[in-house]
C-alpha cells in the first residue's frame, strides 16, 4: 500500500480554544476611561523630583533617510539609527517619549534629507515640541560613495560610517559635531627600511570627529567628502572594491612608496583637518589592525583650532 495515502490528519479544536488552551482569558471589565482627556497623565506631573536630568529621550530608533552628496551617488537612501533628548529639570517628572517618533515621522513624510539645515531644523522644532530650552539629535548611518580602480577605471561601492550630532539650546544656539571612520590600508616604515625586499602592510581606521562652524552650510561644501579625502590622501594607500592586476599593481607600489607609521598617519590627518576653514575643533583617532602583530598599533590628537592647542582626548 503507498504509504503517502495514509496520512491521518490530527483534530484540532478552533483557534479561540487553542488560545485559551495556552493561557488566553476573557477581557475583564474597563473601569478606567479610554478618552485621551481624562486619562492621567503621570509624565506631566509637576514636583520637586530632587534632580534635573541631562538628558531624556529615546535612542537606538532605526528609520530610513535620504543622504546627499558631491560624490558619486549623489542621492542614495540608507538606514539611520537615531538619538533623541532634551534635558529636563527636577519640577518635571518626565517627558513625552512619543513627540519624538510623531517628529520624525513628520519630517520623514516631508522627505528627511540628513543635511544641516534639517536637522537644525528638526532640533529646533523638537525643543519647541516638547516645551523644553533644549533639545539634541544624534544620527549614524553608512555613506556609500563610488571608487574606481586608478589603471582600470572599473567602479564599485566603498563606505564610511558617519553620525552627526546637532545640539540647539534657546540661549547659546546650535552646535554641531560629525564624525566619520575610514578604512585605510598603511605599510610600515621600519619594516621597509630594515628588510632586503618587501614590507609588512596592514588595514588601518581613520575616525575623525569635528566641531564644525555655526555658520557653516553644508550646500556650500560636502563636509563629508572633504573629512574622508583628509583620511585616505594622507594614507599609504586607499581601498578599492574592484581592482584588476594592473590596479594592485599600482596599489601595491604606491603604498611601498608612501610608507606611513600610525603616528605619521594620525598628524598628517590632522594638517588636512586644521587647513579646513569651517573645522573648529577636532579628533584624529588612528588604529592599524597590525599583519605581523597579535596586537593593533593606536595614536590620536585632539586638538582646538579657536585656542590654537592640542588638548586631551
Amino acid at each position: 500500500m503507498d504509504k503517502a495515502k495514509i496520512i491521518t490528519k490530527k483534530q484540532l479544536p478552533d483557534k479561540a480554544e487553542r488560545h485559551k488552551l495556552f493561557g488566553s482569558v476573557e477581557p475583564g471589565p474597563r473601569t478606567k476611561p479610554s478618552e485621551k482627556s481624562k486619562m492621567a497623565d503621570l509624565q506631566n506631573t509637576r514636583k520637586d523630583f530632587l534632580f534635573d536630568l541631562d538628558a531624556v529621550g529615546i535612542t537606538n530608533v532605526k528609520h530610513p533617510i535620504t543622504v546627499t552628496s558631491n560624490m558619486e551617488p549623489k542621492t542614495q537612501t540608507t538606514i539611520a539609527t537615531f538619538e533623541f533628548t532634551s534635558s529636563i529639570d527636577k519640577s518635571s517628572k518626565g517627558t513625552n517619549m512619543s513627540r519624538f517618533t510623531e517628529q520624525l515621522q513628520e519630517f520623514h513624510q516631508k522627505g528627511f534629507v540628513i543635511n544641516l539645515k534639517t536637522l537644525k531644523s528638526f532640533t529646533k522644532d523638537l525643543a519647541e515640541r516638547l516645551n523644553q530650552k533644549d533639545a539634541e539629535i544624534r544620527v549614524s548611518f553608512p555613506w556609500f560613495y563610488e571608487r574606481s580602480g586608478p589603471q582600470s577605471g572599473l567602479s564599485g561601492m566603498n563606505h564610511a560610517d558617519v553620525s552627526i550630532e546637532v545640539n540647539y539650546d534657546k540661549i547659546a544656539g546650535f552646535t554641531v559635531n560629525a564624525s566619520l571612520s575610514s578604512l585605510i590600508t598603511t605599510l610600515c616604515p621600519c619594516s621597509k627600511e630594515i628588510s632586503e625586499y618587501s614590507a609588512h602592510n596592514q588595514r588601518g581606521e581613520v575616525t575623525m570627529t569635528v566641531s564644525l562652524a555655526e555658520d557653516f552650510d553644508d550646500d556650500t561644501a560636502d563636509w563629508k567628502e572633504l573629512v574622508l579625502e583628509a583620511a585616505e590622501s594622507n594614507a599609504s594607500a586607499r581601498l578599492h572594491p574592484v581592482l584588476k592586476r594592473p590596479d594592485e599593481k599600482m596599489v601595491t607600489e604606491q603604498a611601498y612608496e608612501n610608507p606611513r607609521f600610525v603616528e605619521d598617519l594620525a598628524r598628517l590627518v590632522a594638517a588636512d583637518l586644521y587647513e579646513i576653514p569651517f573645522v573648529t575643533k577636532f579628533q584624529v583617532q588612528c588604529r592599524n589592525e597590525e599583519s605581523i602583530h597579535m596586537h593593533d598599533a593606536v595614536a590620536s590628537i585632539t586638538y582646538d583650532k579657536v585656542t590654537d592647542e592640542n588638548l586631551e582626548g
